[in-house]
């Protein structure tokens, strides 16, 4: 298998989900070995996607690089990893990616208008050799070897619109487009105006969020997926997972797990080196897998 970029440059504008103002999104094509690269062209700060970029968990993934940031990437992130790109730059003129509906499918848009495009390299492959747990306040999320690429995931909220929901998502990238990536974000009535007095939430609304008040959602069309909650929790995690790097073979389960314990779970995996990176042209098995997952057609 070989990396991937996009074939052409394209762009959108949007709202910032957190600060609410307007925001210039382009991605372009980057050579091979450069992995995913932020540009803040308003600040003229490069910032690699990496753990260690991460500077903030609070509602969003932000990575940052001294005091320059960009804020609420793991949308976009989840559309890019789960196109099977390994290099691109994006390029913004403002601290936050574009919200766009409050789910992934605008980026899995600009991503097919741009094409793909393989590299003069071979892909790299993170393959899960041993699990890898974090736990905390009755919360968890791990990884652990498997033979397919896999997202389990079970949310609990005590809501007549939620209550409890599970789901085990088998990931490819076609199943991705029609499961997950419609599913937006969500959040309560009642939390909106503490999340304003910290500076967040600004730019939401019903029109990129579901909003549910004491009895249930208020957004008139209702639901896109019967467990949407669930299904953009997924989302979240594939765009949180994404800053490794490379794809990654093996099973992800949690339990009400947010951006915080799945950024802490990159860096015990890190740590543990509870993985073998796959670099090889040679066909095997984990390479099948990851070509039928990420199969562009």
């Amino acid at each position: 298998m070989r990396q991937r970029t996009i074939a052409k440059s394209v762009e959108l504008v949007g709202i910032g989900l957190h600060k609410g103002v307007p925001v210039r999104m382009r991605l372009e094509p980057a050579p091979v070995d450069s992995g995913i690269t932020f540009y803040r062209k308003d600040k003229n700060r490069y910032i690699k996607l990496a753990p260690e970029s991460v500077v903030d968990t609070k509602m969003a993934t932000v990575i940052g690089s001294g005091d320059v940031v960009v804020s609420t990437i793991e949308h976009l992130m989840s559309a890019v990893y789960s196109y099977g790109i390994d290099n691109l730059l994006v390029v913004l003129d403002n601290d936050e990616v574009p919200v766009m509906d409050g789910s992934a499918i605008s980026y899995c848009m600009l991503l097919d208008e741009a094409g793909i495009k393989e590299q003069d390299g071979a892909k790299k492959i993170l393959r899960i050799t041993k699990s890898v747990r974090v736990e905390e306040n009755g919360k968890f999320v791990e990884l652990r070897p498997s033979d397919e690429i896999v997202y389990d995931f079970t949310i609990e909220f005590d809501h007549p619109a939620i209550g409890k929901e599970h789901k085990r998502f088998i990931f490819s990238k076609k199943a991705y487009v029609q499961e997950i990536a419609k599913a937006r974000t969500f959040g309560f009535l009642k939390e909106v105006q503490y999340l304003r007095s910290i500076g967040l939430a600004r730019g939401g609304s019903l029109e990129n969020a579901v909003v549910l008040d004491d009895h249930g959602i208020i957004n008139p069309e209702g639901l896109r997926y019967h467990d949407e909650f669930v299904r953009h929790k997924i989302l979240d995690a594939i765009g949180d997972l994404s800053l490794l790097g490379m794809p990654i073979m093996g099973e992800y389960r949690a339990y009400a797990a947010s951006h915080a314990l799945n950024h802490k779970l990159t860096l015990e995996l890190l740590r543990s080196q509870a993985f073998e990176v796959i670099e090889s042209q040679e066909p095997s098995s984990a390479q099948e897998v990851i070509a039928y997952a990420f199969a562009t057609s």
